[in-house]
């Protein structure tokens, strides 16, 4: 991988876009890495950090359906410490693992209740309520 970034702007051809940085890889390719846009031709857009042509670092991952990530990605997945905001508008602020709720967080639901503990995908038993006092 050079150290050189060059600033391009590319359409693939299934009509995916990207605007932003490219290094040339070991084998002379052009990759994404540095920063960048990349739009796919169904509407998600991502915006953040690229290594190697996968979104690695922080970013910000938004949907058609208003569901948006926000935080850290490892191998084009949601890994670390991140934001998910729902189309309902719910919202789960904590840590994820391979695109998985998994570890320390809070669920904030749609009447603005908050639920914190340990989340494991889909099961979070031991919730707690949170209350505003």
């Amino acid at each position: 991988m050079t150290d050189t970034a060059i600033k391009v702007s590319l359409i693939f051809p299934n009509g995916d876009k990207y605007e932003g940085e490219c290094r040339k890889s070991e084998s002379g390719e052009l990759v994404r890495s540095g920063t960048g846009k990349h739009t796919s031709a169904s509407g998600i857009i991502y915006t953040g950090e690229w290594q190697e042509d996968k979104m690695l670092g922080k970013g910000t991952l938004q949907f058609p359906s208003g569901a948006v990530y926000e935080g850290e990605f490892k191998d084009n997945a949601y890994n670390g410490s991140g934001t998910y905001t729902f189309p309902d508008g719910s919202m789960y602020k904590g840590q994820f693992y391979n695109d998985r709720l998994e570890g320390e967080g809070t669920f904030t639901d749609t009447q603005g209740l908050r639920w914190t503990g340990d989340f494991h995908g889909e099961a979070a038993p031991g919730l707690k309520l949170l209350h505003n006092l």
